[in-house]
């Protein structure tokens, strides 16, 4: 299990989590329950640079079809192909084997992210 409380999340509702100059990003519990029943992923290829702010993806459910947006700039440095091949990952495994892509990113990207406890303020508030 992830530690959920060492990762950093956006208010588009995504997790990164940080390993040196890597960042995994996928979308939170939260996100994959409101969404319901994932059904299609479309993610950036690799070497696509990013842009904070910017829609990379898309997250097609039952219920709705979302965008993904680049909680980080940087370059795309690897997809998890299971997730497109099998995107009810995304519901079943959010902080797992439901992650979305890899970026490279700089240091300091991740400053001003949210924290878990600001994360959880945001969803219930």
């Amino acid at each position: 299990m992830t530690d959920l409380n060492a990762l950093h999340y956006t208010d588009e509702h995504e997790w990164i989590a940080s390993d040196g100059g890597t960042a995994t990003v996928g979308i939170t519990d939260y996100a994959a329950d409101k969404l319901g029943d994932v059904v299609f992923v479309e993610l950036p290829a690799v070497g696509t640079e990013i842009t904070a702010g910017s829609v990379v993806g898309e997250i097609e459910s039952t219920k709705s079809v979302g965008e993904l947006y680049a909680p980080v700039s940087g370059t795309v440095v690897e997809i998890n192909d299971a997730v497109v091949d099998d995107p009810s990952l995304v519901n079943a495994e959010p902080f797992a084997g439901g992650w979305l892509l890899k970026v490279s990113v700089a240091a300091g990207a991740l400053d001003g992210l949210m924290d878990r406890d600001a994360y959880v303020a945001l969803t219930e508030g």
